[in-house]
């Protein structure tokens, strides 16, 4: 019997939207106000969840102390306050979209989860815009 167990977070952090090999007039067109030079920030929302075989001994899938402080850890210690253009080592080749954050968090995050488990990372980049990404 398999069982989804999640936990939520937050983050916040600055960005821009924009590639080097483009012009400000096709960067602006493609990307719009999220292309500010100045950057811009959100307040991130994140569901992490985890999928599988509930343990006979424990009655868990994952004890959620261990979830909320990987979460801390590698997501929130990461990536809070941060812009990530500028101070995060993946977007600095990487446009740093939702998509994109989103998948980076998956990655961080899956070494650290049983392999026999499955993971998901939800972020919402706005209450309407959100991601999700199950590898």
């Amino acid at each position: 019997m398999k069982v989804k167990v999640s936990r939520k977070a937050h983050f916040n952090a600055a960005h821009r939207l924009y590639r080097k090999d483009w012009d400000e007039t096709k960067n602006t067109e493609i990307f719009g106000k999220c292309n500010n030079p100045n950057f811009h920030g959100h307040n991130y929302e994140l569901i992490v969840s985890v999928t599988g075989e509930i343990d006979v001994e424990t009655g868990f899938v994952m004890d959620m102390k261990v979830l909320k402080h990987l979460i801390k850890v590698e997501i929130e210690d990461y990536l809070d306050h941060k812009n990530l253009n500028v101070e995060v080592e993946e977007f600095k080749k990487l446009n740093p979209t939702a998509e994109n954050i989103a998948v980076i968090i998956w990655k961080k995050l899956r070494p650290h989860i049983l392999e026999s488990h499955n993971l998901e990372v939800i972020l919402y980049e706005t209450p309407r815009n959100f991601v999700t990404f199950s590898g």
